[in-house]
């Protein structure tokens, strides 16, 4: 083994530049906007332009000028399309209905879906994917065909309505259908969530749980459920953001019974102010007020999980 002494080492030579300049920080930061400039054109594109475009839209209205040939003009009006919105007894209705359809919807879809994800992430049933997939199926077919089949069921025709205690189709029992529809699309969708996150809970913590003397019921209340919280709360979120939406199966059922209104939820109230009286300024005006309070349920649901998971 040689020793080069400082002399020695002195007279080796360093090795030769490669000409290749090392990557600072500023080449890592061209790179990361580089790889993000597809989302951010995207997102621009599709999220803050159309939201720009509705708030524009929402301090406008039409209206005549002189005798009306020369056709309606944009007139600058402020806040006075969401004043007429927040005053308007039908949004109020719509309002109403759509938080009664929350109320309901929720603990029903998001209950049966956990406790079929248990049953099946469980030793006691069989066949867990033909059952997974007899179960999610219904979220496969298109919202305007699940509606249309049920509307098909709930008429006086069919020999579901004899089972029943009321009319599906009643003002008493519209409600009910449209939970009962919504329901049967979107609990294989969060079955398959939850039963996605019952996976990756360690086996060893079951293991000791069995241990411990748990038994099968205990173990999926005290430590799957426990385990897999954040997941719930994701799905609720998602859930209270659709429910919100609600618009496809009053829509479709609104051809079959009087119950339904045009103005039955507010996405509806939206679709009539644009589509059918053509006000666009009062329709953009109540997208943006159900989008706050959209955003504000999701804000006070996500808190609620942090204060849970503390």
């Amino acid at each position: 083994m040689t020793v080069l002494t400082p002399e020695r080492a002195a007279s080796v030579p360093a090795p030769a530049s490669t000409g290749v300049p090392a990557p600072g920080r500023r080449g890592r930061g061209r790179a990361g906007l580089v790889l993000a400039a597809p989302f951010a054109i995207l997102l621009t594109a599709t999220v803050l332009v159309p939201i720009g475009y509705a708030l524009y839209l929402s301090l406008f209205t039409d209206r005549l000028s002189g005798l009306g040939f020369s056709g309606p003009r944009q007139a600058f009006v402020a806040l006075g399309n969401y004043v007429g919105v927040l005053t308007d007894s039908a949004f109020h209705a719509s309002l109403v209905n759509v938080a009664l359809f929350v109320v309901v919807h929720i603990p029903i879809m998001l209950g049966l879906a956990l406790v079929l994800a248990l049953l099946i992430d469980s030793a006691v049933v069989r066949l867990k994917r033909v059952w997974s997939l007899a179960v999610f199926l219904p979220y496969a077919v298109p919202t305007v065909i699940t509606g249309l089949v049920w509307a098909y069921l709930y008429s006086p025709n069919s020999g579901l309505t004899a089972l029943l205690p009321f009319d599906p189709l009643g003002k008493t029992g519209i409600l009910p259908s449209i939970v009962n529809i919504a329901t049967w699309q979107w609990v294989g969708y969060n079955m398959i969530i939850f039963y996605t996150a019952l996976q990756a809970v360690p086996r060893d913590v079951l293991e000791a749980a069995r241990a411990d003397g748990a038994g099968g019921i205990r173990t999926a209340w005290s430590v799957k459920v426990p385990m897999i919280r954040p997941t719930m709360f994701v799905a609720l979120v998602f859930t209270v953001i659709g429910s919100l939406q609600l618009f496809t199966e009053p829509l479709v059922l609104r051809g079959f019974t009087g119950s339904v209104t045009s103005t039955w939820s507010p996405s509806l109230y939206v679709y009539e102010a644009a589509f059918i009286a053509g006000d666009y300024g009062r329709a953009a005006a109540a997208s943006v007020l159900l989008a706050l309070v959209s955003a504000l349920l999701s804000a006070l649901v996500m808190r609620l999980s942090n204060r849970r998971s503390r």
